[in-house]
């Protein structure tokens, strides 16, 4: 079977899953901002960026060295099994301990200074202490069923996980408004619910996390309490660099919301940020994508790293992966018109900041297929310093431009972060591990997808009918110049 045709396989099945989790979960978009006003969804936006960026420190690294090590060690698999559960395990339990003691000041700090809400910004602590503590023990359970080859399995837990998410949701939105308007159970609801309380958001996920836990039990069966400390001392090398690498990454990826929240009046702090939180979830689907490849593609790049054409064939996977990202980039904003009624209407103001957060994600995606190449050589501290130059960049940039252009300001950071650290990953990753990139090709496909979404957006006003001519005039050119080599490639 052609190796990429195996790569191709597990990577759409990976990817349906995700891709379906993530619109079901996308589905709650409109909900969301239909039902709350821009303020209170700007307060679940921020909850959620601290809880992405507190996500990498619990999980250590531990994930993506978990699968190196395998590899490396495939004689003491279990070992590795064991050293990568109980990292994260002591880790987590730590800091749910502390984020419950300290939660009177968490939710004071988090609050920018409105203490009308303390007393459910403390109820949201909680919840999210404990939603981080029981995703970050499901990490490497989750790894494993990756590791075994398990994708259907994976993807079962990943629907269950996301269908409780978004039928609790419901029910607490819709469902017991509507029960208690008819006079169903009403004197018992009315007891307890809140109407519009955005904590029953987070009360859902919760619940989501526990499912997905107890689904996860075989995998915790097999871990035995174990551990290596020879191993882990090595583990720790490759690890603590990716943390931190991955941490810097989130901070790239949530931090200006945190920021938008600080360096705005607080008149309008929680309403720019419920826009840009907003028109966010429109660049989904490019990020989804993005996800769909990393959870294929880093199990096969760690187990086919050994093969002798190895390096050819990350080649190839990039250069058709670019032109994906190409394709998703002109097409998505070619029907922006047709997008943005996935959020309310109130929330259209912000979708100038669309095209440059698409372009984020293609220049984030690149830079995760490019970053093979420390992961495989185990120099994983460029990862780490790669990540900290977007991470500075980031927050310095955010605080200078925020006040001047708020959540624009933080769309164009978002973009060259995402930009720098592709470059720089790639000069470094040919300096240090070459592998045979159509850099020409690639760059031709991107700038002329640039081209293509400055036409569809701002010269043709988002016309619907010319986006997507320009989009047709793009597809022809690519089977025009593509069709011959893709055959060859899915022969070999």
């Amino acid at each position: 079977m052609s190796v990429y045709k195996k790569f191709l396989g597990q990577t759409m099945i990976y990817g349906i899953s995700t891709i379906f989790s993530r619109l079901f979960n996308f589905i709650l978009t409109p909900v969301y901002t239909g039902v709350f006003a821009p303020g209170v969804y700007g307060v679940f936006t921020k909850m959620f960026s601290y809880v992405s960026i507190i996500n990498p420190i619990l999980a250590f690294g531990m994930e993506t060295t978990f699968f190196r090590y395998l590899n490396k060690h495939e004689d003491r698999k279990q070992e590795v099994y064991n050293n990568s559960f109980l990292v994260i395990a002591f880790i987590s339990t730590l800091f749910l301990i502390t984020a419950l003691i300290f939660s009177d000041y968490l939710a004071r700090y988090t609050l920018d200074g409105n203490i009308a809400e303390l007393a459910n910004q403390k109820s949201y602590i909680h919840y999210f202490a404990w939603i981080l503590f029981v995703d970050a023990i499901s990490v490497i359970p989750f790894a494993k069923l990756r590791a075994d080859g398990k994708p259907f399995k994976y993807s079962l837990i990943k629907f269950l996980n996301i269908g409780t998410f978004v039928g609790l949701n419901l029910v607490f939105i819709y469902v017991i408004p509507f029960l208690i308007k008819h006079d169903i159970m009403s004197g018992w609801f009315t007891s307890w619910y809140k109407g519009r309380w955005v904590g029953y958001v987070f009360v859902a996920n919760l619940i989501a996390s526990i499912v997905t836990l107890l689904m996860l039990i075989p995998q915790f069966l097999e871990i035995q309490f174990k551990f290596s400390k020879s191993l882990f001392n090595n583990m720790l090398g490759y690890s603590w660099p990716v943390l931190v690498a991955n941490l810097s990454f989130i901070i790239n990826e949530n931090l200006d919301k945190i920021l938008l929240g600080k360096y705005l009046p607080e008149s309008i702090a929680n309403h720019d940020v419920g826009i840009y939180g907003a028109v966010c979830k429109l660049a989904i689907f490019i990020s989804i994508f993005n996800t769909a490849f990393r959870l294929g593609a880093e199990p096969f790049f760690f187990s086919h790293a050994k093969n002798a054409n190895a390096k050819q064939t990350y080649a190839n996977i990039l250069y058709y992966f670019v032109l994906a990202l190409s394709i998703l980039f002109v097409g998505l904003t070619a029907n922006i018109e047709i997008i943005k009624y996935f959020i309310n209407s109130r929330y259209w103001v912000g979708l100038n900041a669309v095209p440059f957060l698409l372009f984020g994600y293609v220049c984030l995606g690149i830079y995760m297929n490019l970053s093979v190449w420390y992961r495989l050589s185990d120099q994983t501290r460029y990862g780490l310093y790669i990540s900290l130059v977007g991470a500075v960049f980031t927050i310095i940039m955010n605080i200078i431009l925020i006040p001047k252009f708020s959540y624009m300001g933080s769309a164009w950071v978002s973009m060259f972060a995402y930009l720098i650290i592709m470059v720089i990953s790639y000069v470094l990753g040919q300096k240090h591990y070459p592998i045979p990139y159509k850099l020409k090709a690639m760059s031709i496909y991107i700038l002329v997808s640039i081209v293509m979404v400055y036409l569809s957006f701002w010269v043709f006003k988002r016309n619907i009918y010319i986006g997507n001519g320009i989009l047709v005039l793009f597809l022809l050119g690519i089977f025009c110049f593509e069709k011959d080599n893709v055959a060859k490639m899915l022969k070999k």
